[in-house]
């Protein structure tokens, strides 16, 4: 036991040994490499510019520089460098022929359809198999569109080369041919001597200039003439016309620089929420609104705001002077308008005035009366269980669609709202109400300042959209709540807001509310409007939101499609599919890049800005020598 206890002595003792030696070793060595370091850089009095022994091949490492943390790759350095082998070209151009080709209101395909109610006119989309896989060609001759406000009263004709209305309507000013361009005296069926006019009969009616009136909706719109000169009053017109025996009217529209789509009343909604517009418009329209239990103005009903306006001209208003010129008999004219007026009442509309060929109707700002005069008007009746806003190949219904409650007479169904321009700014009653899910007072104000500053990030890489003038056409593929096109508000354009129909939230009302145009799309399927539409595309998160639903290749064809030859595209999606999207792009022959967003290297968003090049159809004589490389 002794001799244990010895051992276990001698062993302790061994180790405080070792462990002394150990610490005086290190303490040795530590001191060694100082004094080395102390060398190298010089001597201990040696300033930072000094070099010691170790500092001729490396005098970089003595300087102060601080550590640089920030990231040392952008977003483009993602994207692989492209092949310089040859390849055959993925999206060839389309033949010549589909120039001005519509997918969903192509002419051969409507034929398919019922005619009755102009069915045949509506949307008739292709199916997948049916899709072309090429690029769209503009018109031999193609030039960059004339800028606003010149386009309002003439464009080249290279570029629309029609001059079949130049004919048909050649006692009616809607348009000329005058050299190289076409001009447009801004005359209307209704006005021959120009909208301008026309617009000053109506504003001794009611009152175009105070801007409680923002939007309106012109039916059957011809060249848009309306929809042109109300912008000097701050009126903003959603224009719509079918394709139809007028050939390109809407595109003529365009073409001016001024909002519109193709669109027919016939037996689905029009695409937009109820409550949108200030003011409905139909002059000569040839829509037969007393006919079908009145559905068509039943239509125009829904879409109207609480207190809008309805204004018709043309037949059958003031019969009594024109029905010889119109080659209708005096009891057929009468009976018509008869019709009409007893439509109007049973939707509780006012008629506020008729004078020479203008009468208009007001609606009632709520239902509290209307509820109760359902006891004289049997129908329409009011509609039960439907989404008023929902308006993507939804059935029109012969019922009154019912205005949010009002608990008195003077109350406005929904809210009202406030003048432009203080309209842009102000909460829109939809919000307050809280009827859109997750969107407050203070996310839109939000949202509004975001897009302040993102409109500052384009500009700076887009110096075609921060010149104002270059662009009047634009679109916007999922506008939420329209921030985009508020932030442009003093820029010389107009923007299209589209809401997704498999977006989460509604939010087209809001873009109403606003005093701003916009439309429901399925970006799956093909626009209602023709090729060479806009000057600048946006893109947000759409290319994440259709991931799973369609091929990302369709719709940049379709983006393709409608964009003029050197307008430009900006797509703000992850990361991971903006690459993809990138390799698409350049089969497209757009000159595009990707950079970092607001959000810095770090973030996973990411933009891609894209310039679509100038090509155009070859000349007659080229076509057949190079139909081997167009897709047909």
């Amino acid at each position: 036991m002794g001799t244990f206890s010895n051992l276990s002595h001698y062993i302790t003792f061994k180790t405080k040994k070792l462990r002394l030696y150990y610490i005086a070793g290190t303490t040795i060595l530590c001191s060694i490499f100082y004094l080395i370091g102390i060398w190298c850089q010089g001597g201990p009095s040696a300033g930072a510019a000094s070099l010691g022994p170790c500092n001729i091949t490396a005098s970089a490492s003595a300087s102060n520089k601080p550590l640089d943390f920030t990231a040392h790759h952008s977003a483009g350095d993602l994207l692989q460098a492209p092949s310089t082998a040859a390849r055959p070209i993925r999206f060839p151009p389309c033949d010549p022929k589909f120039s001005e080709y519509t997918p969903c209101e192509d002419v051969d395909r409507s034929l398919k359809f019922d005619r009755d109610r102009l069915i045949y006119r509506e949307r008739h989309c292709p199916v997948r198999d049916e899709l072309l896989k090429c690029r769209i060609a503009a018109p031999y001759g193609y030039q960059q569109p004339v800028r606003w406000p010149e386009s309002r009263r003439s464009v080249w004709y290279a570029n629309v080369p029609h001059k079949h209305l130049t004919v048909e309507k050649a006692g009616q000013n809607w348009v000329r041919f005058e050299g190289d361009r076409f001009g447009f005296p801004g005359g209307g069926t209704m006005f021959p001597h120009g909208a301008d006019v026309y617009i000053d009969e109506i504003g001794k009616l009611i009152n175009l200039r105070d801007g409680s009136i923002r939007t309106a909706i012109d039916t059957g719109c011809g060249v848009a003439s309306l929809g042109a000169y109300l912008l000097s009053r701050n009126i903003l017109t959603m224009s719509f016309a079918p394709r139809d025996t007028h050939e390109a009217q809407v595109q003529f529209a365009l073409e001016r620089g001024v909002p519109a789509l193709i669109g027919v009343l016939a037996s689905i909604r029009l695409p937009y929420p109820s409550r949108a517009f200030d003011m409905a418009h139909c002059s000569r329209c040839l829509i037969p609104w007393g006919q079908y239990d009145g559905i068509y103005l039943i239509e125009v009903d829904r879409i109207l705001r609480p207190g809008g306006y309805w204004i018709l001209s043309g037949p059958p208003i003031n019969w009594e002077k024109h029905w010889k010129g119109w080659q209708r008999t005096w009891d057929d004219l009468k009976a018509e308008q008869d019709v009409i007026e007893s439509v109007a009442r049973s939707l509780c509309w006012k008629k506020l005035v008729q004078r020479d060929d203008l009468a208009i109707w007001q609606k009632p700002t709520n239902h509290i009366h209307c509820k109760i005069n359902r006891k004289v008007f049997k129908k329409p009746r009011f509609c039960q269980a439907q989404d008023p806003d929902e308006a993507w190949y939804t059935k029109m219904e012969t019922c009154l669609t019912p205005l949010p409650e009002a608990s008195d007479i003077k109350e406005i169904a929904g809210g009202e709202l406030a003048k432009w321009p203080e309209r842009l700014t102000a909460v829109p009653p939809r919000i307050t109400s809280g009827s859109l899910e997750g969107i407050t007072a203070e996310v839109f104000a939000q949202d509004t300042e975001l897009w302040k500053k993102r409109l500052s990030t384009y500009k700076a890489f887009d110096y075609q959209l921060a010149e104002k003038g270059r662009y009047r056409n634009l679109l916007d593929m999922n506008s939420h709540l329209g921030g985009l096109a508020a932030a442009l508000v003093d820029d010389p354009v107009w923007v299209m807001n589209a809401v997704p129909v498999e977006a989460e939230v509604n939010t087209l009302g809001v873009i109403y509310e606003r005093g701003l145009i916009g439309t429901y799309q399925n970006w799956c399927e093909a626009m209602s409007t023709y090729p060479r539409t806009y000057d600048f595309i946006h893109a947000h998160s759409v290319f994440s939101l259709y991931k799973d639903r369609c091929d990302a290749e369709d719709i940049l064809l379709e983006m393709d499609r409608i964009l003029r030859p050197q307008g430009s595209v900006i797509i703000r999606d992850d990361v991971d599919v903006l690459v993809n999207l990138k390799a698409i792009a350049n089969e497209l022959q757009w000159e595009s890049r990707m950079v970092d967003s607001e959000g810095g290297p770090h973030g996973r968003e990411k933009l891609l800005f894209a310039v679509k090049t100038y090509w155009t159809s070859p000349q007659a004589d080229e076509q057949n020598q190079q139909g081997s490389n167009t897709v047909s």
